[in-house]
């Protein structure tokens, strides 16, 4: 059996299996974390072995909590089990619902849980090579540029979070 992770089944919170969650399109819970040094966010280039969004940049991390973990728990697991980061602050800025295509007739449906954690550039990382293939730090109004200029290299959800919710999770420092 594959993940189990909490998705929404006739308006209640279930156990589905991820590949399942994302065939179906269910709604479901998920975190994403942003690292930030000063107006620097550390950015994710996603393994080519995925089995959706290969290769697009990302935001630092992302995952789905298991069916009883708390996304705090889950977003500073996953920053140690895709980068091997630990201890950083997270800071949890806001919870928002997004619906998108991401290939392969797979639909991510996520009520997200956003953290930011801060840093600094010497933040030391041991990329997992299963999940992440490349990270770099960009500021933000480059990464905007960049993403406008090449949403093809860029996950839907990264998208999303800087075109509708870079304010609550940016502040002062958003690219808008």
């Amino acid at each position: 059996m594959g993940d189990m992770i909490p998705a929404w089944v006739n308006g209640e919170l279930t156990p589905v299996e991820k590949l399942e969650a994302h065939q179906k399109g269910l709604r479901h819970k998920a975190i994403s974390v942003f690292v930030m040094d000063g107006d620097k966010v550390l950015i994710q280039r996603r393994a080519l072995g995925k089995y959706h969004t290969p290769g697009f940049w990302a935001n630092t991390c992302c995952t789905h909590p298991a069916f009883d973990e708390s996304s705090k728990d889950c977003a500073a697991r996953r920053l140690k089990e895709e980068l091997g980061i630990t201890g950083l602050p997270l800071e949890y800025r806001e919870t928002v619902e997004y619906r998108a295509d991401v290939g392969n007739g797979l639909i991510e449906h996520e009520v997200v849980d956003i953290f930011v954690a801060p840093a600094t550039a010497d933040l030391k990382w041991d990329l997992n090579p299963d999940e992440v293939m490349d990270v770099r730090w960009v500021s933000l109004p480059d990464l905007a540029r960049e993403v406008q200029a090449k949403p093809d290299s860029y996950t839907p959800w990264l998208q999303i979070y800087l075109d509708q919710h870079a304010a609550s999770i940016f502040g002062d420092l958003s690219p808008a």
